[in-house]
């Protein structure tokens, strides 16, 4: 590994004589861990918890999670844990106890937006945005294997935010940067750090948060991180939104053994992370409350979210279905929670929606063929469809969307499990058995 002489610079004025045990961590593996989910099942074998997170797990060795089902039922999520000390920012920000509007704005792959989905109250809406349309892709994707209803995924630039003033409890700005956290588990970003890119970095860094904080209400919180250790990118910037808006920095309460060091800067109160400290990536983290002048919020729009849904057995597909709307758009039916369909509706018609709430399923000339997410959903009433349970090597064949046998006498369609959770639909025909597994999320590497 050989490291940029300014980055060396950048850590020795960090650290002082701590740098040598932080050049040395650089060269020790990187630790395997994941976040599971709340209300799916999986046991986490050989594991240990990560202290600031309540499902994150360290794990003893690095599986090939590609090869579980249960990654693919979104029975966990594999996340770096320095990242999930989001968490301890949240709920210093106090404010998951009630409904709230969320905004994450940089938000693929979906580590920080599926967390905040098993944070939040049942009745909040989070916009889970995505600018780069390939990566709003793979956000949609662990966003549905994640489960939740309450969730919108849209493909906007930053700037599309400004023009909805006031309309958000919480901003999560996950933003680029120049990847100093990520040396020792990516060669990419060690190449291409320069001194110019941390300067380019800010500034797009800037420009998001210049962006979307008209969109924070007032008293809202605003929780800013990086992978990156360089004051620029990091208390500099927050330095920078203090001064462009009027603001007041959280403290967040961490414990002597985690290892976290808090940092200050003239107002700025920020949270740092050192593999040589934390058993983690290098990570930063700030959350401030926004003291400007309210704003007025007005959700009143004649827009409505698609076509009312005439067919009522899909109503019976949701375990409480009185607390959903369904509706159909090119139809695709999907569901909405009760509490945010006057919210989504408003958002749908400002925003670039690629997923809204949960997607039941597509109505072919009156036959409902389910949709993947539907599956995968947590509010699905299982019990209302016909379920066979698969063997590792089943999954893993209906997985790579290869022929698989199953021994039923059932026909139409059924939801797979593995290890009690679903894992997608099959059309079981008097001849032959249809993978339903959505083409592009199969997997290509071959079962070891």
């Amino acid at each position: 590994m050989i490291i940029p002489e300014d980055f060396q610079k950048i850590i020795k004025d960090l650290l002082g004589n701590e740098s040598l045990s932080f050049f040395e961590s650089l060269h020790s593996v990187s630790p395997s861990s994941i976040r599971l989910h709340p209300h799916k099942n999986y046991e986490a074998k050989n594991s240990t918890n990560i202290p600031w997170t309540k499902w994150g797990k360290y794990l003893e060795t690095r599986p090939v999670y590609t090869l579980d089902p249960s990654l693919h039922a979104g029975a966990y999520y594999v996340q770096e844990p320095s990242s999930m000390f989001l968490e301890q920012a949240v709920k210093a920000a106090n404010v998951i106890d009630q409904p709230i509007m969320v905004l994450d704005v940089c938000a693929a792959p979906g580590g920080k937006s599926t967390h905040l989905l098993s944070l939040l109250h049942p009745d909040s809406l989070l916009v889970s945005n995505e600018v780069i349309r390939s990566r709003a892709s793979i956000l949609t994707e662990n966003i549905q294997k994640w489960g939740y209803p309450n969730v919108m995924v849209t493909n906007n630039d930053p700037s599309h935010f400004s023009k909805l003033e006031g309309m958000f409890d919480l901003i999560v700005v996950d933003a680029p940067c120049s990847g100093e956290g990520l040396f020792r588990k990516d060669n990419d970003a060690l190449n291409e750090w320069s001194l110019s890119n941390v300067e380019l970095c800010a500034l797009r860094q800037r420009r998001i948060l210049k962006d979307v904080w008209p969109a924070l209400k007032q008293g809202g919180v605003l929780i800013f991180s990086t992978c990156t250790y360089n004051t620029k990118e990091d208390e500099e910037t927050m330095e920078w939104l203090s001064e462009t808006g009027k603001c007041e920095f959280l403290s967040i309460p961490v414990q002597p053994d985690w290892g976290i060091v808090e940092t200050t800067f003239k107002q700025t109160i920020g949270y740092r992370f050192y593999p040589h400290k934390v058993k983690g990536e290098g990570f930063f983290i700030a959350a401030v409350r926004k003291l400007d002048p309210e704003n007025d919020v007005r959700l009143h729009t004649k827009y409505a979210l698609g076509d009312k849904c005439k067919n009522e057995e899909i109503s019976q597909w949701l375990e409480d279905p009185s607390q959903y709307k369904f509706f159909s758009i090119k139809g695709q039916i999907n569901a909405v929670p009760l509490c945010n369909y006057e919210k989504i509706n408003y958002l749908s018609n400002k925003l670039n929606s690629i997923l809204i709430g949960i997607p039941l399923a597509t109505d072919k000339h009156g036959k409902l063929v389910p949709e993947h997410g539907a599956a995968l959903s947590i509010s699905l009433n299982k019990n209302n469809f016909i379920k066979v349970a698969l063997t590792l090597e089943q999954a893993i064949l209906y997985l790579r969307k290869e022929p698989i046998e199953i021994s039923s006498n059932e026909k139409g369609f059924v939801l797979l499990t593995y290890k009690g959770n679903a894992l997608g639909w099959v059309n079981l025909l008097p001849n032959r058995i249809n993978n339903l597994y959505p083409s592009n999320w199969r997997i290509r590497m071959k079962a070891q």
